[in-house]
């Protein structure tokens, strides 16, 4: 195993600013999502193998990995955008074959990587799409849309623009509030922020989180960003040729990886965390001569 460069006695510490607090998760809180033996294949080609995870209520677990790690098959599983070939996922102790899938949909809010507007609706309009589905009242959804959309950070008066007039950063904040209009309870997000700038992505980030700690939200979130992952999660499971290979915290994965493809992968933001010490350090030594 590589040593940490960053801080030997807190390898964690350089993160501790950046991630959320978000609601108190452990042993003893119920489990929301449990995974067990997941399964899909294609013809011959299996895409996820064996997957197993349990999600307690309020936290945020990231799946981690590479294009074709499995991942986002495996998000869409949970809610049955794609049927699992073997394996079950259980809601809050329910087998989610015992639901209708519309049903389960509207009991998990899903954000796609590439947003998924509706172009011809207006903003307010693509909030207000599963309320308006489940019959609620127009002055509940008017006021539902308002809510969300000062909840996203987004002024109400954005309401009754398109999409096409919005920025990425405004769009994807539209599709998370799109996302808990429902008022769902558990949250799937697929690469939310991937195409963004950094400056905009890590302002949603610290957004999302914010959200989630408000709501206490039970949230899965695919990423390949491992610093996205670092800073974001309360564990992460890596997942490598659609096997989960870790599922840890994220100073388990940085300090003490128990596979060679989960240590080369955190070599990677470990060299960064040691470059930016290096130059911090360069900097304050300048600073002090002059």
């Amino acid at each position: 195993m590589m040593p940490d460069p960053v801080d030997r006695d807190d390898p964690d510490e350089h993160l501790a600013g950046q991630r959320g607090a978000g609601p108190v998760t452990g042993a003893d809180q119920p489990v929301t999502i449990q995974a067990d033996g997941l399964t899909k294949r294609y013809g011959d080609a299996v895409v996820v193998d064996g997957f197993s995870l349990q999600v307690r209520t309020g936290e945020l677990v990231v799946l981690l990995g590479g294009s074709g790690s499995g991942k986002t098959t495996t998000l869409k599983m949970i809610n049955r955008l794609i049927e699992p070939t073997a394996g079950s996922v259980r809601l809050d102790g329910v087998d989610t074959t015992d639901l209708l899938p519309h049903e389960l949909r509207r009991r998990i809010g899903y954000v796609f990587q590439r947003i998924g507007l509706f172009p011809h609706m207006t903003v307010g309009e693509n909030v207000a799409v599963t309320p308006a589905l489940l019959g609620w009242r127009p002055e509940r959804v008017a006021a539902r849309v308002d809510e969300l959309l000062t909840l996203v950070e987004l002024d109400p008066t954005l309401r009754d623009r398109r999409p096409s007039a919005l920025s990425g950063g405004q769009q994807q904040r539209v599709g998370v509030a799109r996302a808990l209009a429902a008022e769902p309870r558990v949250m799937l997000l697929d690469e939310p922020f991937g195409a963004l700038d950094p400056v905009t992505r890590e302002r949603l980030q610290q957004s999302f989180l914010r959200i989630r700690e408000k709501l206490a939200l039970t949230t899965v979130f695919v990423t390949h960003d491992m610093t996205e992952a670092l800073t974001l999660a309360d564990r992460i499971g890596v997942m490598h040729e659609g096997r989960l290979l870790q599922l840890g915290t994220p100073r388990d994965l940085l300090t003490r990886p128990t596979d060679d493809y989960v240590d080369r992968l955190m070599s990677t933001p470990r060299r960064q965390a040691a470059a930016i010490d290096a130059l911090l350090s360069e900097t304050s030594a300048a600073g002090a001569a002059s």
